[in-house]
């Protein structure tokens, strides 16, 4: 039997924060009679007290305002509390208003530092740099009535006492992506404090229908489970966690009506990853061939106990090293394929080309009988359940960003015409692009849908996003993810080592071990320990400029000619051991044990 909550204790949504020389005080400024929290700066312990500590001379506080608390890190000798020091108003879900996180800010309780030995110092100034690469993590989002973790669908079937829990207890924690930083707060039964947080993206829009208000809204949901950035986080991990997993959610009001729509990606769900070496593009590694059977299984039974019947959608290439993964999902989807999961092989690049995106029509034709069959819910004027979703569209390319979202973007399209045609607005031969300021508010939504997925995990937003946006690609648009693929290279290779940890950290995957953490620091030297692709880099282009001024030479001096070829060879022998040793040079994570 779950324990009931008091309907009347709300979470608090505004509060004062004291920072006094020896603890923080957090007062609810919102109307509410509850108990202020104070957390020790010593040992990060938390209690609820009835009144503010007095003031002194000698204990003046700082004073800020704060809209939520995000949780709370142990580190190697100190803990952090993480605040939400800013919020945006974003729009409603299911009636409620959705905030985004605007400034997030970390306070550290570590003053226990003061007596702790040198290396303790050092590896906790290490770890709480982390932290600030944690405070600006997009694309989070939360509500203190609603509990936005669960899709429209979910959130109706909730039985009675399950609505009356506080909306931690009711979260989905696949996507509560402060979900490890709130053990501590829900240790210490501090509800009214616990404020579910989700990483994605919230965008929706108005638009006229003739005398209609369609109200249109589009949320990203990334799972926790194996999150990361583009390269150091590819495939699945033994239980069939994959990465770059998002529930998107299509979400329909008008006349009363609510219709939901759900579509997932994620990544393929083998072991395979690409490790990052300074080359473009890393080759494709398959690693433990013989459980891929298993982790394909395990992938699949789990959406099938969430969502239904699956038609897995591949867009990836058939030759090359997307082809020897194309080969190995097929292979693995076969033992497991039966009436309700389907796999689907549609090569994206060859049928579409880099222009010719209309041709997913043909994408279309193959899977909508499935779309038909599966439905969508959709909820009469009274709030009853007229239809319900009981399949899911999986869909996957190799980063499940820029094909992925321009083939979610078309199914998008098409069931919202289904549903507005069911409820009558739309007859049957009317459509989306029949209704100008209507279309082109849909595009604007879902290319910033997929710009929104992609930052979070390649670092840029989406390629081939001019066709999401505007219906066709342009010149300005192929210039513009030309310059955001060197910006992945960049970002991939140099700075998302670095946010991986931070990551990996902030989720609990990851859990700091003093002991451990030591001997991880000391395994460093060598070249590892100077290893720098700047300084690689700047020799190189010493060497080229001393060659370059030495051929200038020549016509004077013939021995001049020798020293171009000196400096010519040293140049080129220091970028192809650069390429040679690429991993080296990259910026790597440096927590390599995770949690458990």
């Amino acid at each position: 039997m779950m324990e009931k909550a008091d309907p009347a204790q709300k979470l608090y949504t505004r509060m004062r924060f004291w920072e006094f020389p020896d603890q923080y005080v957090i007062e609810p400024t919102d109307g509410s009679a509850g108990s202020c929290l104070a957390i020790s700066l010593v040992d990060g312990s938390m209690n609820l007290i009835d009144d503010i500590p007095q003031c002194s001379s000698l204990r003046v506080p700082k004073i800020r305002t704060i809209f939520g608390v995000v949780g709370m890190l142990k580190l190697v000798a100190g803990s952090y509390l993480l605040v939400i020091t800013e919020r945006e108003c974003v729009g409603s879900y299911m009636g409620h208003p959705i905030f985004k996180v605007s400034s997030l800010k970390v306070f550290p309780c570590d003053h226990s530092l003061k007596n702790s030995p040198l290396e303790q110092k050092k590896m906790e100034t290490e770890f709480s740099g982390l932290l600030g690469v944690a405070e600006r993590t997009p694309g989070l989002y939360f509500s203190y009535d609603v509990n936005i973790t669960l899709s429209a669908q979910r959130l109706h079937n909730l039985g009675d006492e399950s609505k009356l829990l506080p909306l931690w207890r009711q979260a989905d924690p696949r996507f509560l992506w402060n979900n490890y930083m709130l053990e501590v707060l829900i240790d210490n039964k501090l509800d009214q404090y616990l404020l579910p947080v989700i990483q994605g993206t919230f965008q929706n829009f108005q638009a006229a229908i003739g005398r209609d208000i369609v109200d249109v809204t589009l949320i990203a949901r990334r799972c926790t489970r194996r999150t990361g950035t583009r390269m150091w986080r590819r495939g699945a991990d033994s239980d069939g966690y994959v990465a770059n997993f998002v529930e998107s959610e299509q979400i329909m009001q008008l006349n009363g009506h609510t219709a939901s729509f759900v579509q997932v990606r994620g990544s393929i769900p083998l072991l395979w990853e690409q490790v990052v070496d300074l080359t473009y593009k890393p080759k494709f590694e398959l690693v433990r061939l013989e459980e891929a059977p298993r982790v394909v299984e395990r992938h699949f039974l789990d959406l099938r106990k969430k969502y239904g019947n699956v038609v897995a959608v591949d867009l990836v290439n058939k030759h090359g090293g997307e082809g020897r993964l194309c080969e190995k999902f097929a292979s693995a989807m076969q033992h497991i394929a039966s009436d309700d999961v389907r796999y689907l092989h549609f090569d994206f690049h060859r049928i579409c080309g880099h222009i010719h995106f209309e041709r997913l029509s043909m994408l279309y034709d193959q899977i909508e009988d499935f779309l038909v069959k599966n439905r969508y819910l959709l909820l009469n004027e009274k709030g009853e359940k007229v239809e319900e979703q009981i399949g899911v569209v999986r869909t996957n390319c190799i980063d499940c960003l820029d094909r992925t979202n321009v083939t979610q973007s078309m199914i998008g399209r098409k069931m919202l015409e289904f549903q507005l045609r069911r409820i009558g607005v739309f007859d049957a031969e009317e459509s989306i692009s029949s209704h100008p300021n209507f279309d082109e508010n849909f595009k604007f939504l879902w290319a910033n849908h997929g710009d929104d997925i992609s930052i979070q995990y390649s670092g840029t937003p989406a390629l081939k996003g001019d066709f999401v946006r505007y219906g066709k690609r342009t010149a300005q648009g192929i210039l513009k993810d030309g310059w955001n693929a060197l910006a992945r290279y960049y970002l991939n290779n140099f700075c998302d080592g670095t946010k991986q940890d931070a990551i990996d950290l902030v989720q609990g995957h990851y859990i700091v071990s003093v002991s451990r953490d030591m001997a991880n620091t000391s395994q460093k030297g060598g070249l590892e320990a100077i290893a720098s692709f700047r300084l690689a880099l700047s020799l190189v282009m010493a060497g080229f400029f001393l060659t370059i001024m030495s051929l200038k030479q020549v016509r004077y001096d013939l021995r001049h000619l020798f020293f171009s070829a000196l400096w010519a060879s040293i140049s080129v022998a220091i970028a192809a051991f650069v390429r040679a040793n690429g991993r080296i040079f990259c910026n790597r994570p440096r927590l390599h044990k995770p949690r458990g």
